[in-house]
């Protein structure tokens, strides 16, 4: 690919999208996949992963321009052109790192979002979507998290969506003494929220799923009892609470359906959280009486002021990301340097290597296989003596966005004759993935 490539980031989130506008563009399973072979086959793609979760999906692309991962949005919904952010090179490694540290989160300090983001590296790398370059981008987010959770307090007393749906709940009913929890869908979060749910006192948690075998799973997890899909209406006439969290695309819950149960609830208050996007309630739910429906949108106006709390913590973890930016950058350019000095040692080597066989051949029989060795390890050493303040000048020129130094050695010494180093763009996806999946082994 004869284009330079540069990091792009193309993204909406729940603070510059509405939910109904996330939904029509959120993305999970073989659909990602196909999205992500998509956006790898466009001319100009390097390197692509998405993250998808209910707050975002944000495109990063290793690409010669921002076209195609501004595409991934607009062939899917072109009302999302207007809420669309855009961030290039430092900008948009800067604002991963912040994502995966959880600074630009709807709950500053939540865990969930680490483990989405490696999630969505994961998948692109086991499609081929991402390779080296995402690889080195994405466990340098890693690290940079895992020192945001280890050198601040930003997630002590953090409020995670489980604990704001405990809040919503307390404020309808008090406790949930005598009362019911639904589980719909087997998502993890409403396992958490489920959990969470049970401190006021709820006496049991039903949960259905369209897969059996995923829905006795959860209710083996979370102390729960199972019951099918089928009997999804009967399950909203006896539960107070229902956690909504499934992989469908369209309304779980619909209107008529909850009507429905109302009637046979005999005015009993029915409170809906909806964790899922797209969304699985329909909103008209919240117009009936005595129906309190919650989708994500409506629990940040909870947890607002949550942030405040938080915000020397928050102070503290923008410098560390701000230190592993820098330090990547740095990184990246010395890399930009490599194949200069790559080429300009292999031509000294080969050079070095020519000059002592004619020494060799000049000697003879005169010199046992001790002299030989000598004269090649001298000859070695000169090369490596003669370029070492060259390749000294070449990284700093690299870590200091110097592109002309470079260009100027590879002229002086020709070396646009060498063959170039062989390309490693596609490499190291499968490795970095299982890194990705063990970050306890990352250093």
């Amino acid at each position: 690919m004869s284009e330079q490539l540069d990091l792009f980031l193309v993204g909406l989130s729940h603070k510059s999208a509405p939910i109904d506008v996330r939904e029509r563009v959120a993305l999970s399973g073989d659909a990602l996949k196909a999205a992500l072979a998509e956006l790898r086959a466009m001319d100009g793609v390097g390197e692509a992963f998405v993250v998808s979760t209910c707050n975002r999906v944000e495109v990063f692309v290793q690409a010669s321009g921002e076209g195609p991962a501004r595409h991934f949005f607009t062939s899917r919904a072109a009302q999302a052109t207007e809420h669309l952010y855009v961030k290039q090179g430092a900008e948009a490694v800067r604002h991963l790192f912040r994502v995966a540290s959880s600074l630009d989160s709807m709950v500053v300090g939540e865990q969930q979002i680490l483990g989405q983001v490696k999630e969505a590296y994961g998948l692109a790398s086991a499609v081929s979507a991402a390779g080296g370059f995402m690889s080195r981008l994405c466990n340098r987010a890693f690290v940079t998290a895992k020192r945001v959770r280890t050198e601040t307090d930003i997630g002590r007393g953090a409020t995670s969506m489980s604990q704001v749906a405990v809040d919503l709940v307390g404020k309808i009913f008090g406790d949930l003494e005598g009362r019911a929890i639904l589980l719909v869908g087997a998502g993890k979060m409403g396992a958490l929220s489920a959990k969470a749910l049970r401190v006021l006192g709820a006496d049991a948690v039903l949960v259905t799923n369209r897969s059996p075998e995923r829905g006795q799973a959860l209710a083996d997890q979370v102390g729960g009892t199972f019951r099918p899909w089928e009997q999804l209406e009967d399950l909203l006439t006896e539960a107070d609470v229902v956690i909504v969290s499934t992989g469908a695309p369209t309304y779980v819950l619909t209107q008529e359906l909850v009507r429905r149960a109302m009637k046979r609830r005999r005015h009993r208050n029915l409170c809906l959280i909806d964790l899922a996007v797209p969304r699985n309630v329909d909103p008209a739910c919240a117009d009936l009486d005595e129906v309190y429906a919650y989708d994500v949108d409506d629990m940040q106006k909870v947890v607002s002021a949550n942030h405040e709390a938080r915000r020397s913590e928050a102070v503290r973890a923008e410098a560390i990301v701000e230190a592993e930016v820098m330090a990547f950058a740095q990184e990246r350019e010395t890399r930009a340097a490599l194949p200069v000095l790559v080429a300009l040692r292999k031509r000294a080597e080969r050079i070095a290597r020519a000059e002592a066989q004619k020494t060799l051949a000049i000697a003879g029989a005169g010199l046992d296989e001790r002299g030989r060795r000598s004269v090649e390890a001298m000859a070695q050493a000169i090369v490596k003596k003669l370029l070492h303040a060259p390749t000294s000048r070449l990284k700093e020129a690299a870590v200091h966005g110097d592109d002309d130094l470079p260009g100027a050695a590879a002229a002086l010494f020709d070396l646009e004759q060498e063959d170039p180093p062989p390309r490693t763009h596609r490499a190291g996806g499968h490795a970095a993935a299982r890194t990705a999946a063990s970050p306890e082994k990352t250093k």
